[in-house]
């Protein structure tokens, strides 16, 4: 009898469990149920969100050069995806903190790894912004001139008149001296040369500046000089100066070059005389 006693006992124990685990369970489920179907909701459509916006930027990005589209697309991917995943963890009710401060240590440490490119994209924002030069000026910076072609997120592509590619990183461009040689539309031609200390200037500048006035791309205002810029033993150093639109200065200063050689010939402008040096030797005593 006391057997039978301790059996139902432990039954009624039993069933009285099983009634607690259930209603917590029955308590879990109708907490936790709403919060794993919206947020299996949220990662559907989260997860087809971020499909769209990789291809979207994969075809903006295919315009500018095929591998930077790949990466971009790429690195869009699994950043929009990993900040998709923590967002539903949140929302079923796993905490987050950790994960969020994992990424943004090692979002510091991509910053640090690549601050020189960020200050590329920088600088190449400010000069998009303010505009210090656009395509087609000739410009001068860090010592390298020549003509802007191509305005890229990170640089800068030149082209010098004898055909060489330079490329200058934006975001030292946008932080040293810019000198646009083409803002004002244009461009300075200067031809220096060295003639006898005799030559009669006033008939040099009579015939030199209307030769540089007839050039067809020879601009009427500022009109063309011959200016004395030094003084030598035997001779001046003198520059015939002229002015042209911006980017017709190379053609005009070749042609002008062959013809004042010709004129200085055809007027018997001589070069300047050498002078020779005595040297005194002076002895101990």
């Amino acid at each position: 009898m006391p057997f039978l006693l301790q059996t139902l006992s432990s039954q009624s124990l039993s069933m009285n469990q099983i009634t607690t685990y259930g209603q917590q369970f029955q308590a879990l489920a109708m907490l936790y149920l709403p919060r794993v179907l919206m947020a299996g909701l949220a990662l559907v459509v989260g997860w087809w969100a971020v499909g769209w916006v990789s291809r979207l930027i994969a075809a903006a990005a295919r315009r500018l050069d095929v591998s930077l589209a790949s990466f971009l697309t790429s690195l869009v991917n699994i950043v929009l995806k990993v900040l998709l995943l923590i967002t539903v963890a949140g929302m079923i009710g796993f905490e987050t903190t950790s994960f969020v401060a994992i990424l943004g240590a090692a979002g510091l440490a991509v910053g640090l790894a690549l601050q020189g490119t960020l200050a590329n994209f920088a600088g190449g924002v400010l000069i998009l912004i303010f505009k210090p030069y656009v395509v087609g000026d000739t410009i001068e910076s860090q010592g390298k001139s020549g003509e802007v072609r191509e305005i890229q997120i990170f640089n800068t592509i030149l082209v010098t008149p004898q055909g060489d590619t330079i490329i200058l990183p934006n975001g030292a461009t946008s932080n040293n001296v810019i000198v646009n040689k083409t803002a004002q539309n244009k461009a300075i031609i200067e031809i220096p040369a060295e003639v006898d200390n005799s030559t009669d200037l006033s008939a040099l500048r009579g015939w030199a500046i209307p030769l540089m006035q007839a050039d067809a791309d020879v601009v009427a205002t500022p009109a063309p000089q011959v200016v004395v810029t030094a003084l030598r033993p035997g001779g001046m150093a003198v520059v015939f100066r002229a002015y042209t639109l911006a980017g017709l200065n190379v053609p005009a200063q070749a042609r002008l070059v062959e013809q004042l050689q010709q004129a200085l010939a055809q007027h018997g402008v001589a070069g300047p005389v050498p002078v020779s040096h005595s040297y005194v030797r002076t002895l101990p005593v």
